[in-house]
């Protein structure tokens, strides 16, 4: 039977019978497995829905697919399946009326070549290796009874970024995620132009995402971005589950780590600030005044009206606390300025060690101070600030400082809400910048923290070190091309000590020598003196005399001052 008859039986015979050609007879289709008959060079062939392309895009679990260029086959079940072998040869020739001499087909535009292939590259999600496949928990840090299932989405365009870049960010949003108590059960990229300004990702590929999402059985869409809230409701009404972005889940690291009193009151003013643009509710139908006449007013006609909603007390309710936080941390200031006014007292050097998230700072801290500051594989595992003393080889005492890790698009209500444990960046002496040497690209997390301490006021002209830790898990060949790379830098290992001696001299060759030169004969009483000048000072000769010691040193202002009190004449 022809598709001509078939189509006689429709009633429509008549009319489509004449626009055939020759009256030849067309290939039998079936019905319930319709196949494009497209050509794989044309645009037909990024596929759409379940169709061309999708079995590339999502692999293991959805089957081949049928792409453009597949053998038809593969798209029918067995009961269709003579149907499609049969035309097999029909659905591979390429079109004589749609391709002319050029094989591009009637009023192609080269011009357009490039729409098409940012076209077929939408259609096709990419899935990112080594997510969603590891099956162990029993390492997870937050363990729950269940923890939450999510599949993690993203988009990348040429113009902006690399897909090695976008497939490394969605592998630090994976771990993110880990750290803030879920199981990552799939990742995928969509490449295109820019982000859909409905649903992110566009309303096809959300149904897709949605098929992924209800195959893994998973909870929470996990999107790479920092998502407006048109684009986070449009893609939880297609998807049908919640939808979070990268702030949140960071924002939600946070308030787990976050111990101190100032540092769970930093964490709830970014959150609240994150959430005060996000709010939805039952909108009008949970309003709380009437309005017009029926308030007690005499508008008249047509100025009654709904009232203040309870959205809209909501976001009251958030700028009050909001305020209250803020002056909170105002207030906690003079506590801050107490503990940095004790080391400035004594002229105590500083130096603040930054870097990225579990790059090693705070064991490479412990290794330098010789402390037991809190060391976990985790992302923030440090908040507050870790003030930790040392002593260097000529017995002058200084200080390491250990900071919060740093992030790629540190989400800014963070950054104002820290701001105030950043400050200790501002006003160290040297800045220790902490780099994890087996990351795959630790150039781009250097990067990263540089634009950060760009944004502190006061860190330009504060001299750095660069240290690349975890040099035991690197080859030699990586060890080698970071040393090319960056001469000046220093390759240490944290965990079995390679490496800390030369950045330790060479911390200690960067602190400042103060600015008061004494050369004083102390009397033996003075023992205590003679121990803070070695301590805060940096002492050049010290000679034992018959009638007291003669100490030659540099001192700041305040100890040179007891020096000339205590020395004898």
């Amino acid at each position: 039977m022809t598709l001509s008859d078939d189509i006689d039986k429709t009633g429509e015979g008549d009319r489509l019978t004449d626009r055939m050609t020759g009256g030849a007879a067309a290939s039998p289709v079936n019905s319930a497995s319709p196949v494009s008959p497209a050509s794989p060079a044309g645009p037909a062939s990024a596929g759409a829905g379940s169709g061309a392309g999708f079995g590339a895009g999502f692999g293991t679990g959805f089957g081949a697919g049928f792409d453009a260029g597949a053998r038809p086959e593969s798209a029918g079940d067995g009961a269709h399946g003579g149907n499609a072998t049969a035309h097999a040869d029909v659905l591979a020739e390429s079109s004589e009326v749609l391709l002319g001499d050029n094989a591009h087909g009637v009023g192609f535009d080269s011009s357009g070549s490039e729409e098409w292939a940012e076209r077929e590259s939408r259609n096709q999600l990419k899935r990112v290796a080594g997510l969603g496949e590891l099956q162990d928990v029993t390492e997870v840090e937050y363990r729950k009874v269940r923890l939450e299932r999510v599949v993690l989405v993203g988009v990348w365009s040429s113009a902006v970024t690399t897909q090695a870049k976008a497939e490394e960010s969605l592998r630090e949003l994976a771990a993110l995620a880990q750290t803030a108590g879920a199981v990552v059960c799939d990742g995928l990229l969509q490449h295109r132009s820019r982000p859909d300004a409905a649903t992110y990702v566009g309303s096809g590929k959300a149904k897709e995402i949605a098929d992924i999402v209800a195959r893994d059985e998973a909870d929470t869409i996990v999107v790479d971005d920092d998502l407006p809230p048109s684009q986070r409701r449009g893609l939880e009404d297609a998807a049908k589950v919640k939808v979070v972005d990268r702030t949140a889940v960071i924002l939600d690291i946070f308030a787990q780590h976050a111990t101190s009193r100032e540092g769970k009151a930093q964490v709830e003013l970014a959150q609240l600030e994150y959430m005060l643009p996000r709010l939805r509710g039952w909108g009008g139908s949970l309003s709380r005044q009437a309005g017009g006449q029926a308030a007690g007013q005499n508008g008249g006609i047509g100025s009654r009206g709904p009232g203040e909603t309870q959205i809209e007390m909501d976001r009251r309710v958030i700028r009050t606390r909001i305020a209250r936080l803020k002056k909170q941390i105002a207030q906690m200031a003079p506590a801050r300025e107490v503990k940095r006014g004790s080391r400035r007292r004594y002229g105590l050097p500083t130096i603040a060690v930054v870097g990225y998230t579990n790059a090693g700072k705070s064991s490479l801290t412990n290794r330098l101070t010789g402390s037991g500051e809190l060391v976990e594989n985790a992302l923030f595992a440090t908040l507050d600030t870790a003030v930790r003393r040392t002593k260097a080889k000529d017995g002058r005492l200084y200080a390491y400082v250990d900071t919060v890790g740093f992030v790629r698009r540190l989400p800014t209500q963070l950054v104002e809400a820290f701001k105030s444990t950043l400050e200790e960046v501002a006003d160290a002496d040297v800045i220790l910048h902490v780099v994890d040497a087996s990351h795959p690209d630790p150039f781009s997390q250097i990067d990263a923290v540089n634009e950060i301490l760009a944004d502190i006021e006061g860190t330009a002209s504060i001299p750095r070190i660069l240290a690349f830790n975890k040099a035991d898990l690197c080859d030699k060949a990586t060890v080698e091309r970071l040393a090319v790379l960056e001469p000046d830098a220093h390759i240490v290992s944290a965990y079995s000590g390679d490496g800390v001696e030369g950045l330790r001299a060479a911390v200690e060759a960067l602190l400042p020598t103060p600015g008061v030169h004494v050369e004083a004969l102390l009397p033996y009483s003075e023992g205590a003196l003679l121990s803070r000048i070695r301590e805060y000072g940096h002492v050049q000769d010290v000679q034992w005399q018959d009638d007291g010691v003669h100490v030659s040193a540099d001192v700041d202002d305040r100890l040179s001052a007891q020096i000339v009190a205590a020395a004898i004449d």
